[in-house]
Protein backbone atom coordinates (compact mmCIF):
# COMPACT_ATOMS: atom_id res chain seq x y z
CA UNK A 1 0.00 0.00 0.00
CA UNK A 2 1.31 3.47 -0.86
CA UNK A 3 2.22 5.70 2.10
CA UNK A 4 -0.07 8.57 3.02
CA UNK A 5 2.42 11.14 1.70
CA UNK A 6 2.73 9.36 -1.67
CA UNK A 7 -1.04 9.19 -2.07
CA UNK A 8 -1.80 12.69 -0.87
CA UNK A 9 0.88 14.58 -2.81
CA UNK A 10 -0.05 13.56 -6.36
CA UNK A 11 -3.76 14.06 -5.69
CA UNK A 12 -3.11 17.54 -4.30
CA UNK A 13 -1.01 18.46 -7.33
CA UNK A 14 -3.68 17.10 -9.71
CA UNK A 15 -6.42 19.18 -8.09
CA UNK A 16 -4.23 22.28 -7.97
CA UNK A 17 -3.34 22.02 -11.67
CA UNK A 18 -6.98 21.38 -12.59
CA UNK A 19 -7.84 24.59 -10.75
CA UNK A 20 -5.31 26.48 -12.90
CA UNK A 21 -3.13 27.53 -9.97
CA UNK A 22 0.63 27.82 -9.87
CA UNK A 23 2.37 26.59 -6.75
CA UNK A 24 3.18 30.21 -5.86
CA UNK A 25 -0.45 31.29 -6.18
CA UNK A 26 -1.56 28.29 -4.17
CA UNK A 27 0.92 28.93 -1.35
CA UNK A 28 -0.15 32.56 -1.08
CA UNK A 29 -3.83 31.61 -1.00
CA UNK A 30 -3.27 29.04 1.76
CA UNK A 31 -0.73 31.12 3.70
CA UNK A 32 1.72 28.19 3.56
CA UNK A 33 5.38 28.12 2.61
CA UNK A 34 5.84 27.33 -1.10
CA UNK A 35 8.77 25.03 -0.43
CA UNK A 36 6.78 23.04 2.10
CA UNK A 37 3.88 22.60 -0.33
CA UNK A 38 6.28 21.52 -3.05
CA UNK A 39 7.69 18.78 -0.78
CA UNK A 40 4.18 17.68 0.12
CA UNK A 41 3.21 17.36 -3.54
CA UNK A 42 6.35 15.33 -4.25
CA UNK A 43 5.63 13.00 -1.32
CA UNK A 44 8.71 14.12 0.61
CA UNK A 45 6.67 15.58 3.48
CA UNK A 46 3.44 14.42 5.07
CA UNK A 47 0.49 16.76 5.09
CA UNK A 48 -0.99 17.80 8.43
CA UNK A 49 -4.72 17.53 9.02
CA UNK A 50 -4.93 21.35 9.10
CA UNK A 51 -3.27 21.62 5.69
CA UNK A 52 -5.52 18.93 4.24
CA UNK A 53 -8.60 20.78 5.49
CA UNK A 54 -7.45 24.04 3.98
CA UNK A 55 -6.62 22.44 0.64
CA UNK A 56 -9.98 20.66 0.62
CA UNK A 57 -11.85 23.92 1.15
CA UNK A 58 -9.87 25.97 -1.35
CA UNK A 59 -10.00 23.33 -4.09
CA UNK A 60 -13.60 22.27 -3.40
CA UNK A 61 -12.62 18.66 -2.77
CA UNK A 62 -15.35 18.17 -0.12
CA UNK A 63 -13.17 16.18 2.28
CA UNK A 64 -11.43 13.97 -0.30
CA UNK A 65 -7.94 15.21 0.61
CA UNK A 66 -8.61 15.05 4.32
CA UNK A 67 -9.64 11.43 4.00
CA UNK A 68 -6.22 10.66 2.57
CA UNK A 69 -4.51 11.77 5.77
CA UNK A 70 -6.92 10.27 8.31
CA UNK A 71 -7.56 6.65 9.09
CA UNK A 72 -11.16 5.40 8.84
CA UNK A 73 -12.92 5.20 12.19
CA UNK A 74 -13.76 1.75 13.45
CA UNK A 75 -16.68 1.03 15.70
CA UNK A 76 -18.23 4.34 14.78
CA UNK A 77 -21.58 3.42 16.23
CA UNK A 78 -20.11 4.61 19.53
CA UNK A 79 -21.44 1.63 21.36
CA UNK A 80 -18.77 2.12 23.99
CA UNK A 81 -20.43 5.35 24.93
CA UNK A 82 -23.50 3.43 26.03
CA UNK A 83 -21.76 1.50 28.81
CA UNK A 84 -18.91 3.16 30.71
CA UNK A 85 -16.13 0.88 31.88
CA UNK A 86 -16.21 1.73 35.60
CA UNK A 87 -19.77 2.74 36.51
CA UNK A 88 -19.29 2.13 40.22
CA UNK A 89 -17.29 5.33 40.47
CA UNK A 90 -20.26 7.58 39.73
CA UNK A 91 -23.39 5.47 39.77
CA UNK A 92 -26.44 6.63 41.72
CA UNK A 93 -28.75 4.05 40.18
CA UNK A 94 -32.49 4.26 39.60
CA UNK A 95 -33.26 1.33 41.87
CA UNK A 96 -31.23 2.88 44.66
CA UNK A 97 -32.95 6.20 44.06
CA UNK A 98 -36.40 4.70 44.45
CA UNK A 99 -35.53 2.61 47.52
CA UNK A 100 -33.27 4.94 49.50
CA UNK A 101 -34.48 6.10 52.90
CA UNK A 102 -34.20 9.28 54.94
CA UNK A 103 -31.00 7.91 56.42
CA UNK A 104 -29.23 9.03 53.22
CA UNK A 105 -29.92 12.64 54.11
CA UNK A 106 -29.11 12.22 57.78
CA UNK A 107 -25.84 10.42 57.01
CA UNK A 108 -24.80 13.28 54.76
CA UNK A 109 -25.45 15.69 57.61
CA UNK A 110 -28.11 17.79 55.92
CA UNK A 111 -29.36 20.09 58.67
CA UNK A 112 -31.59 23.10 58.96
CA UNK A 113 -31.98 24.86 62.30
CA UNK A 114 -30.24 21.93 63.99
CA UNK A 115 -32.80 19.36 62.80
CA UNK A 116 -32.64 16.81 60.01
CA UNK A 117 -34.90 17.86 57.16
CA UNK A 118 -37.77 15.76 55.92
CA UNK A 119 -37.59 15.14 52.20
CA UNK A 120 -41.16 16.37 51.94
CA UNK A 121 -39.99 19.94 52.46
CA UNK A 122 -40.39 21.56 49.05
CA UNK A 123 -38.45 24.70 50.09
CA UNK A 124 -35.42 22.42 50.32
CA UNK A 125 -35.84 21.51 46.67
CA UNK A 126 -35.97 25.19 45.78
CA UNK A 127 -32.74 25.70 47.73
CA UNK A 128 -31.04 22.96 45.72
CA UNK A 129 -32.30 24.52 42.50
CA UNK A 130 -30.75 27.85 43.52
CA UNK A 131 -27.54 26.00 44.38
CA UNK A 132 -27.51 24.43 40.94
CA UNK A 133 -27.69 27.82 39.24
CA UNK A 134 -24.93 29.13 41.49
CA UNK A 135 -22.69 26.12 40.90
CA UNK A 136 -23.21 26.34 37.16
CA UNK A 137 -22.16 29.98 37.28
CA UNK A 138 -19.22 29.08 39.52
CA UNK A 139 -18.17 26.50 36.93
CA UNK A 140 -17.32 29.42 34.64
CA UNK A 141 -14.56 30.65 36.94
CA UNK A 142 -13.44 27.63 38.98
CA UNK A 143 -11.33 24.57 38.31
CA UNK A 144 -13.46 21.43 37.69
CA UNK A 145 -11.55 19.40 40.27
CA UNK A 146 -12.76 21.76 43.00
CA UNK A 147 -16.40 21.48 41.95
CA UNK A 148 -16.60 17.76 41.17
CA UNK A 149 -16.70 16.38 44.76
CA UNK A 150 -19.43 18.85 45.68
CA UNK A 151 -21.46 18.11 42.54
CA UNK A 152 -21.23 14.36 43.08
CA UNK A 153 -22.37 14.71 46.70
CA UNK A 154 -25.24 17.02 45.79
CA UNK A 155 -26.45 14.66 43.06
CA UNK A 156 -26.60 11.74 45.47
CA UNK A 157 -28.16 13.91 48.14
CA UNK A 158 -31.02 15.04 45.91
CA UNK A 159 -31.55 11.48 44.69
CA UNK A 160 -31.94 10.46 48.33
CA UNK A 161 -34.33 13.35 48.83
CA UNK A 162 -36.45 12.04 45.96
CA UNK A 163 -36.70 8.58 47.52
CA UNK A 164 -38.46 9.92 50.62
CA UNK A 165 -40.42 12.71 48.98
CA UNK A 166 -44.17 12.80 48.72
CA UNK A 167 -45.32 11.61 45.30
CA UNK A 168 -46.04 15.20 44.23
CA UNK A 169 -42.44 16.18 45.00
CA UNK A 170 -40.60 13.05 43.85
CA UNK A 171 -40.55 13.81 40.12
CA UNK A 172 -39.18 17.38 40.48
CA UNK A 173 -36.46 16.06 42.82
CA UNK A 174 -35.44 13.34 40.36
CA UNK A 175 -35.38 15.82 37.48
CA UNK A 176 -33.20 18.23 39.44
CA UNK A 177 -30.88 15.36 40.38
CA UNK A 178 -30.63 14.53 36.69
CA UNK A 179 -29.49 18.08 35.89
CA UNK A 180 -26.89 17.92 38.65
CA UNK A 181 -25.66 14.61 37.17
CA UNK A 182 -25.51 16.08 33.66
CA UNK A 183 -23.48 19.08 34.87
CA UNK A 184 -21.23 16.75 36.87
CA UNK A 185 -20.54 14.89 33.63
CA UNK A 186 -19.58 18.11 31.87
CA UNK A 187 -17.17 19.09 34.66
CA UNK A 188 -15.67 15.58 34.52
CA UNK A 189 -15.03 16.05 30.80
CA UNK A 190 -13.44 19.43 31.47
CA UNK A 191 -11.21 17.69 34.02
CA UNK A 192 -10.12 15.25 31.31
CA UNK A 193 -12.01 12.16 32.54
CA UNK A 194 -14.09 11.03 29.57
CA UNK A 195 -15.17 7.78 31.25
CA UNK A 196 -16.63 9.65 34.20
CA UNK A 197 -18.22 12.16 31.82
CA UNK A 198 -20.03 9.36 30.00
CA UNK A 199 -21.00 7.66 33.26
CA UNK A 200 -22.57 10.74 34.81
CA UNK A 201 -24.29 11.62 31.54
CA UNK A 202 -25.85 8.17 31.44
CA UNK A 203 -26.90 8.57 35.06
CA UNK A 204 -28.53 11.90 34.20
CA UNK A 205 -30.65 10.18 31.56
CA UNK A 206 -31.68 7.43 33.98
CA UNK A 207 -32.68 9.89 36.70
CA UNK A 208 -34.65 11.93 34.15
CA UNK A 209 -36.55 8.86 32.98
CA UNK A 210 -37.36 7.98 36.60
CA UNK A 211 -38.69 11.51 37.01
CA UNK A 212 -40.92 11.25 33.97
CA UNK A 213 -38.84 13.32 31.54
CA UNK A 214 -38.60 11.45 28.21
CA UNK A 215 -36.37 14.10 26.66
CA UNK A 216 -33.19 14.45 28.71
CA UNK A 217 -32.09 10.98 27.65
CA UNK A 218 -31.92 12.28 24.11
CA UNK A 219 -29.93 15.31 25.23
CA UNK A 220 -27.53 12.83 26.84
CA UNK A 221 -26.83 11.61 23.30
CA UNK A 222 -25.81 15.18 22.37
CA UNK A 223 -23.48 15.28 25.38
CA UNK A 224 -21.97 11.92 24.43
CA UNK A 225 -21.50 13.22 20.89
CA UNK A 226 -19.37 16.01 22.38
CA UNK A 227 -17.08 13.40 23.94
CA UNK A 228 -16.70 11.57 20.63
CA UNK A 229 -16.15 14.87 18.79
CA UNK A 230 -13.20 15.79 20.99
CA UNK A 231 -11.89 12.25 20.54
CA UNK A 232 -11.86 12.88 16.78
CA UNK A 233 -14.55 10.28 16.05
CA UNK A 234 -16.52 12.09 13.36
CA UNK A 235 -18.71 9.12 12.39
CA UNK A 236 -19.63 8.43 16.02
CA UNK A 237 -20.44 12.09 16.56
CA UNK A 238 -22.81 12.19 13.60
CA UNK A 239 -24.49 8.90 14.57
CA UNK A 240 -25.17 9.99 18.15
CA UNK A 241 -26.36 13.45 17.10
CA UNK A 242 -28.78 12.04 14.54
CA UNK A 243 -30.35 9.79 17.17
CA UNK A 244 -31.24 12.94 19.14
CA UNK A 245 -33.24 14.55 16.33
CA UNK A 246 -36.51 12.68 16.50
CA UNK A 247 -39.50 14.82 15.59
CA UNK A 248 -41.08 14.10 19.00
CA UNK A 249 -38.28 15.92 20.82
CA UNK A 250 -38.37 19.61 21.83
CA UNK A 251 -36.90 22.00 19.23
CA UNK A 252 -34.03 23.04 21.51
CA UNK A 253 -32.70 19.50 21.92
CA UNK A 254 -33.09 18.82 18.20
CA UNK A 255 -31.35 22.11 17.39
CA UNK A 256 -28.42 21.39 19.71
CA UNK A 257 -28.18 17.90 18.20
CA UNK A 258 -28.19 19.31 14.67
CA UNK A 259 -25.31 21.65 15.44
CA UNK A 260 -23.35 18.77 16.97
CA UNK A 261 -24.00 16.75 13.79
CA UNK A 262 -22.66 19.69 11.79
CA UNK A 263 -19.47 19.64 13.83
CA UNK A 264 -19.08 15.93 13.12
CA UNK A 265 -19.46 16.52 9.38
CA UNK A 266 -16.95 19.38 9.55
CA UNK A 267 -14.34 17.08 11.09
CA UNK A 268 -14.17 15.11 7.84
CA UNK A 269 -14.63 18.07 5.50
CA UNK A 270 -18.19 17.20 4.48
CA UNK A 271 -19.22 20.77 3.77
CA UNK A 272 -22.58 20.04 2.14
CA UNK A 273 -23.97 18.01 5.05
CA UNK A 274 -22.34 20.33 7.58
CA UNK A 275 -24.02 23.44 6.21
CA UNK A 276 -27.32 21.60 5.85
CA UNK A 277 -27.16 20.58 9.53
CA UNK A 278 -26.29 24.15 10.55
CA UNK A 279 -29.31 25.45 8.64
CA UNK A 280 -31.50 22.94 10.48
CA UNK A 281 -29.99 23.95 13.83
CA UNK A 282 -30.53 27.63 13.08
CA UNK A 283 -34.18 27.02 12.19
CA UNK A 284 -34.86 24.91 15.30
CA UNK A 285 -33.11 27.28 17.70
CA UNK A 286 -34.54 30.47 16.21
CA UNK A 287 -36.94 32.06 18.64
CA UNK A 288 -36.13 29.47 21.30
CA UNK A 289 -36.03 31.32 24.62
CA UNK A 290 -33.93 28.93 26.64
CA UNK A 291 -34.26 31.05 29.78
CA UNK A 292 -38.05 31.11 29.75
CA UNK A 293 -38.66 27.62 31.10
CA UNK A 294 -39.16 26.58 34.72
CA UNK A 295 -36.19 24.20 34.80
CA UNK A 296 -32.48 24.84 34.27
CA UNK A 297 -31.41 25.71 30.73
CA UNK A 298 -30.54 22.69 28.56
CA UNK A 299 -27.15 23.19 26.95
CA UNK A 300 -25.10 26.34 27.11
CA UNK A 301 -26.60 29.24 29.01
CA UNK A 302 -23.94 31.79 28.01
CA UNK A 303 -23.95 31.64 24.19
CA UNK A 304 -26.86 33.73 22.92
CA UNK A 305 -26.84 32.19 19.44
CA UNK A 306 -25.42 28.62 19.61
CA UNK A 307 -26.02 27.98 15.89
CA UNK A 308 -24.04 31.07 14.87
CA UNK A 309 -21.14 30.20 17.18
CA UNK A 310 -21.11 26.62 15.86
CA UNK A 311 -21.03 27.99 12.31
CA UNK A 312 -17.78 29.79 13.10
CA UNK A 313 -16.42 26.64 14.73
CA UNK A 314 -17.33 24.50 11.72
CA UNK A 315 -15.98 26.95 9.13
CA UNK A 316 -12.53 26.60 10.64
CA UNK A 317 -12.69 22.79 10.54
CA UNK A 318 -13.88 23.04 6.94
CA UNK A 319 -10.69 24.91 6.05
CA UNK A 320 -12.23 28.38 5.84
CA UNK A 321 -10.38 30.21 8.63
CA UNK A 322 -10.99 33.76 7.42
CA UNK A 323 -14.75 33.27 7.32
CA UNK A 324 -14.54 31.48 10.68
CA UNK A 325 -12.66 34.39 12.25
CA UNK A 326 -15.29 36.89 11.10
CA UNK A 327 -18.14 34.89 12.64
CA UNK A 328 -16.28 34.07 15.85
CA UNK A 329 -15.21 37.70 16.33
CA UNK A 330 -18.82 38.82 16.10
CA UNK A 331 -20.23 36.14 18.38
CA UNK A 332 -17.41 36.40 20.92
CA UNK A 333 -18.32 40.02 21.59
CA UNK A 334 -21.75 38.85 22.74
CA UNK A 335 -20.43 36.56 25.50
CA UNK A 336 -20.94 37.78 29.09
CA UNK A 337 -17.72 39.00 30.77
CA UNK A 338 -18.09 36.64 33.76
CA UNK A 339 -18.27 33.48 31.62
CA UNK A 340 -14.51 32.86 31.69
CA UNK A 341 -14.70 29.18 30.69
CA UNK A 342 -16.95 29.90 27.71
CA UNK A 343 -14.83 32.90 26.68
CA UNK A 344 -11.70 30.74 26.81
CA UNK A 345 -13.34 28.00 24.73
CA UNK A 346 -14.42 30.25 21.88
CA UNK A 347 -11.59 32.73 22.32
CA UNK A 348 -8.89 30.16 21.56
CA UNK A 349 -10.91 28.88 18.61
CA UNK A 350 -11.06 32.50 17.45
CA UNK A 351 -7.27 32.87 17.87
CA UNK A 352 -6.79 29.64 15.92
CA UNK A 353 -8.90 30.96 13.04
CA UNK A 354 -6.93 34.22 12.91
CA UNK A 355 -3.60 32.36 13.00
CA UNK A 356 -4.72 30.10 10.15
CA UNK A 357 -5.73 33.23 8.22
CA UNK A 358 -2.19 34.57 8.51
CA UNK A 359 -3.07 37.21 11.09
CA UNK A 360 -0.38 35.89 13.40
CA UNK A 361 0.18 38.91 15.62
CA UNK A 362 -3.54 39.38 16.18
CA UNK A 363 -3.88 35.68 17.05
CA UNK A 364 -1.07 36.01 19.59
CA UNK A 365 -2.70 39.07 21.15
CA UNK A 366 -6.00 37.19 21.57
CA UNK A 367 -4.27 34.12 23.01
CA UNK A 368 -2.08 36.12 25.42
CA UNK A 369 -5.15 37.67 27.04
CA UNK A 370 -6.81 34.26 27.46
CA UNK A 371 -3.79 32.37 28.76
CA UNK A 372 -3.90 34.44 31.92
CA UNK A 373 -7.27 32.98 32.95
CA UNK A 374 -6.50 29.33 32.16
CA UNK A 375 -5.05 28.50 35.61
CA UNK A 376 -8.42 29.51 37.10
CA UNK A 377 -10.50 27.53 34.59
CA UNK A 378 -8.35 24.62 33.36
CA UNK A 379 -10.09 22.65 30.64
CA UNK A 380 -9.13 19.45 28.87
CA UNK A 381 -11.38 20.36 25.94
CA UNK A 382 -10.02 23.92 25.58
CA UNK A 383 -6.49 22.52 25.77
CA UNK A 384 -7.15 20.58 22.58
CA UNK A 385 -7.56 23.89 20.73
CA UNK A 386 -4.57 25.42 22.52
CA UNK A 387 -2.45 22.53 21.20
CA UNK A 388 -3.78 23.15 17.70
CA UNK A 389 -2.98 26.85 18.06
CA UNK A 390 0.54 26.04 19.21
CA UNK A 391 1.08 23.82 16.15
CA UNK A 392 -0.36 26.48 13.84
CA UNK A 393 1.88 29.19 15.29
CA UNK A 394 4.96 26.95 15.07
CA UNK A 395 4.93 27.64 11.32
CA UNK A 396 5.78 31.28 12.12
CA UNK A 397 8.75 30.87 14.44
CA UNK A 398 10.42 33.93 12.96
CA UNK A 399 7.62 36.10 14.38
CA UNK A 400 8.57 37.84 17.60
CA UNK A 401 4.96 37.68 18.79
CA UNK A 402 5.03 33.90 18.39
CA UNK A 403 8.35 33.55 20.20
CA UNK A 404 7.07 35.68 23.08
CA UNK A 405 3.88 33.62 23.38
CA UNK A 406 5.38 30.12 23.22
CA UNK A 407 6.52 29.92 26.90
CA UNK A 408 3.02 30.80 28.14
CA UNK A 409 1.47 28.24 25.79
CA UNK A 410 3.89 25.60 27.03
CA UNK A 411 3.07 26.35 30.70
CA UNK A 412 -0.67 25.86 30.13
CA UNK A 413 -0.13 22.63 28.19
CA UNK A 414 2.41 21.19 30.65
CA UNK A 415 1.06 18.16 32.57
CA UNK A 416 -0.29 19.14 35.98
CA UNK A 417 1.53 17.76 39.02
CA UNK A 418 -0.58 17.13 42.11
Amino acid sequence: MMSTALRFGPELRRLRVEAGLTLTEFSVALNYDKGHLSKVERGERSASLELARRCDAFLGANGALQRLVTRPETGSDSGAAESPTSPSRWRVGRRAVLSAGTGVLIDLGLKLGGQALSSTDEPLLLTFRMQFDQLRKLGQSTTPKVLLPLLETQTRMIAGLAADARSVSRAPALLLASRFAEFTGWMAQEAGDSDAALGWTGEAAELARAGGDPYLGSYALVRRALVTMYAGDAAGTVTLARRAQSSELPPRIRGLAAQREAQGHALVGNEVDCLRSLDRARELLAGDDAHNGTGPVIGTSHVSDPAAMSTGWCLHDLGRPKAAAEVLDREYRRLPPHALRTRARYGFRRALAHAASGEVEHACTIAAELLGVMPAVPSATVNSDIRRLSRELSRFRSSRAVRDLQPALARVLAPAHD
